[in-house]
């Protein structure tokens, strides 16, 4: 009892320090990689420099983009890899963040993702930071299959995420599901109880992606899109057979994947496979897209038919620029859609179910407009990403002056 008093005595210590500061805070993100820095973290990280906080980022080299330097803020890079449990490699990460932490010296350390969780957070806490942060958006490779090797991991890796929460201040937990099942696995000790922070995903910014009109029939043709990795867990298999499914009933009918294949990922497609489907003409692949709004502005039905997710910024994309939502009913994309009213939840792993409720829009063209509406209200009332930035900054102890008010 005296121990968690004495926990909460000094986190109510930091938030005070913090909020009564005269000077602008230091702000490190612990990045997974460039990719979801600019489009998870962009707006928050505009939002606290808007406050005029320093922000500097951490990025693993191995897929660095250059157009992080749009955010505006100074950067590492890291040696630190996106899978696999090397001791001797995840060593050598380990002492690096511990240096370039050191070097930095800042008031708040964010990180997200499985490593820069476990490392990120446990180097802050060596660095003696004031406030630690983690952010889990989502359970990733080793918590969402059952072969020898992945449970073999997972073991490994529930350990190190022991250690790594235990060392954090405040853990945001996007859906749900994924604090339930963290209880569940143990990965939560009884201290971390005043630590937890629920967000609705990362949000979404509203002015960036307008509300447009859906293509409809008669005018064009119905048009389903899926913005994903090629991926088995992405569900990519089942809206491709689903896709197959109804085009025989439908051919006038458009089907489109956007994402880029790396076959070196976990449970990447293999490549003969994909080009197997291209071939066959009945789905177009664009691969890996800069900008998905063309894309979303060209589809009457978003789809994504995933195995689990922290939170799918491509359905709140989706759900931003009015478009009706086919996902999966399992953790993450279960949160964005209320069932019938803006779209409607499948099975995992059933193309069936999946081609049955896209053929519901094909009949009844009229529900793009209706649901897409409706996905329009709830992204604005609940993803609306001034709202989950100010719950982000009150839980860091950063003084928010984000309004409720919306991107657009």
């Amino acid at each position: 009892m005296l121990s968690c008093q004495l926990q909460a005595s000094r986190q109510q210590s930091i938030l005070t320090e913090l909020h009564t500061a005269t000077v602008s805070s230091k702000i490190l993100f612990v990045a997974a990689n460039a990719r979801s820095l600019i489009a998870n973290r962009g707006d928050l990280i505009q939002d606290m420099k808007a406050q005029g906080h320093q922000v500097h980022a951490l990025i693993p080299e191995y897929d660095f983009l250059p157009e992080v330097h749009d955010l505006g803020i100074s950067y590492d890079l890291i040696q630190l890899s996106r899978t696999g449990v090397d001791p001797w490699s995840d060593r050598k990460s380990y002492r690096q963040l511990k240096q370039l932490i050191a070097q930095f010296e800042p008031d708040i350390v964010y990180s997200y993702s499985i490593k820069p969780v476990i490392y990120g957070s446990m180097a802050a806490r060596a660095c003696n930071v004031p406030m630690v942060a983690a952010m889990i958006t989502g359970m990733g490779y080793l918590f969402t299959g059952e072969t020898l090797r992945q449970r073999l991991l997972r073991g490994v890796a529930s350990r190190l995420y022991r250690r790594g929460l235990a060392a954090a201040d405040r853990i945001f937990f996007q859906n749900p599901d994924d604090l339930e099942l963290f209880r569940h696995l143990g990965l939560l000790n009884g201290r971390n109880g005043e630590k937890i922070v629920r967000t609705n995903g990362s949000g979404i910014n509203l002015e960036r992606f307008p509300q447009s009109q859906p293509p409809a029939p008669p005018e064009k043709p119905l048009a389903f899109l899926m913005i994903a990795r090629l991926l088995k867990d992405k569900g990519v298999r089942e809206f491709v057979e689903a896709a197959h499914i109804l085009s025989e009933r439908y051919p006038e009918v458009r089907f489109t994947v956007v994402g880029p294949h790396d076959p070196h990922l976990p449970h990447a497609l293999p490549a003969e496979e994909v080009e197997q489907w291209r071939q066959r003409g009945i789905i177009r692949f664009t691969g890996g897209v800069k900008d998905v709004r063309p894309h979303l502005e060209e589809c009457s039905v978003y789809v994504l038919p995933s195995y689990r997710e922290g939170t799918p910024r491509s359905v709140l994309e989706a759900m931003a620029v009015g478009r009706p939502v086919i996902t999966t009913d399992t953790p993450g994309c279960r949160e964005t859609v209320i069932e019938g009213e803006n779209g409607f939840l499948v099975p995992v792993k059933s193309a069936e179910a999946l081609a049955d409720r896209m053929e519901n829009f094909i009949q009844n063209p009229s529900l793009v407009l209706d649901m897409g509406g409706k996905s329009r209200l709830l992204a604005a009332e609940k993803y609306d990403v001034r709202k989950v930035n100010r719950i982000i900054l009150d839980a860091l102890g950063l003084k928010s002056n984000l309004s409720e008010a919306s991107h657009g």
